[in-house]
């Protein structure tokens, strides 16, 4: 026969269940993760670096809402302009921050947002050009409080 649920047994593994959590490490993306994101974007085609200039602290004391900025040097004419920007990352949930599209009417090749950091890391934007070319840039960034875990 089963013994009645005190409220002190309750109590106990509430308790226990809560210490539980707290040992649970969040789910992170590897930098092979965001390596194969990257490969996935290019379709396999070969990456350059350079064109991308890429605008991020190198030291974030607040990963809930670090600045970045994302510029392409291009003439964004109709033979030559950026068709996408993406932005990568090696150590939150999902290795894919953003992807914007961009054509020859967008005047200036330049994105700028707040991403979500959860912890120090390699931020890696990517552009793709009209002629199929691909560019880009990285940066190491360094959080002092982090966000953007999930347990």
């Amino acid at each position: 026969m089963a013994k009645p649920l005190t409220r002190r047994h309750a109590l106990r593994t509430g308790a226990a269940a809560a210490a539980a959590s707290l040992l649970v490490t969040p789910v992170l993306a590897t930098p092979d993760e965001r390596a194969e994101a990257i490969r996935a974007f290019a379709g396999g085609a070969e990456i350059r670096d350079g064109r991308v200039k890429l605008d991020l602290p190198p030291l974030v004391e607040n990963g809930n809402a670090a600045p970045l900025g994302v510029e392409v040097d291009s003439p964004m004419t109709d033979a030559d302009h950026v068709r996408r920007i993406a932005v990568f990352n090696e150590r939150n949930p999902q290795p894919n921050v953003v992807t914007a599209a961009f054509g020859p009417r967008s005047g200036r090749a330049s994105l700028g947002t707040r991403i979500r950091l959860a912890t120090s890391q390699r931020i890696t934007a990517v552009a793709e050009m009209s002629d199929g070319t691909y560019w880009s840039a990285s940066a190491d960034v360094i959080v002092t409080l982090a966000a953007c875990v999930e347990g």
